[in-house]
């Protein structure tokens, strides 16, 4: 396949990008850019691509890890700590009367449950918890979906029970109360 039978191949598949990137971004602009970049992505690396195999898939793979990536990078920015000559009397409150020492408490409990949770119950909540879908979970454990969404509810109502001191009796969404 030529170059330029792949450019037209890639170029078809934008419409389809569009709204994947939609997915993702959540913004027509952003979507335009993430498909943008991931086409002149597959444009410029058209030499990695092995005939035969799924186009969309792999244009599909290019598009997620390039938001994965832009994502990253946009943490990584946003989270440089401010130099002492740019600290501004504001800042200097907020650091002063915010300590984090209790959220580290927080976290070391929410590991705590998290570990108290047997096996059958961890694996599928902690799969589901990094992004897998229902369907990719029972593929992987070899289980019914219906098992993978009891399983991750129970973990749910388990974690709940062991975190009860912090729930502070707020008022919960709507949803929440579907429980």
């Amino acid at each position: 396949m030529t170059k330029i039978e792949f450019n037209t191949m890639v170029i078809r598949q934008a419409s389809s990008l569009k709204m994947y990137a939609l997915h993702f971004t959540r913004d027509a602009d952003d979507a335009n850019d993430l498909v943008q970049e991931t086409l002149l992505k597959a444009i410029t690396y058209y030499n990695k691509f092995k005939e035969g195999t799924n186009l969309k898939g792999w244009l599909y793979t290019i598009m997620k890890n390039t938001f994965i990536n832009n994502y990253r990078r946009f943490v990584k920015i946003s989270a440089f700590v401010t130099k002492y000559n740019e600290i501004s009397s504001p800042n200097l409150v907020f650091s002063s009367t915010k300590n984090q020492g209790e959220s580290k408490f927080v976290m070391d409990d929410i590991k705590h449950a998290l570990n108290k949770l047997p096996g059958e119950y961890y694996v599928p909540f902690n799969m589901y918890f990094e992004g897998h879908k229902y369907h990719e979970i029972a593929d992987h454990l070899q289980i019914p979906i219906g098992t993978v969404k009891t399983r991750i509810h129970v973990a749910r109502k388990l974690l709940k029970n062991s975190l009860k001191p912090y729930d502070n009796g707020a008022k919960k969404p709507m949803y929440a109360e579907l429980d």
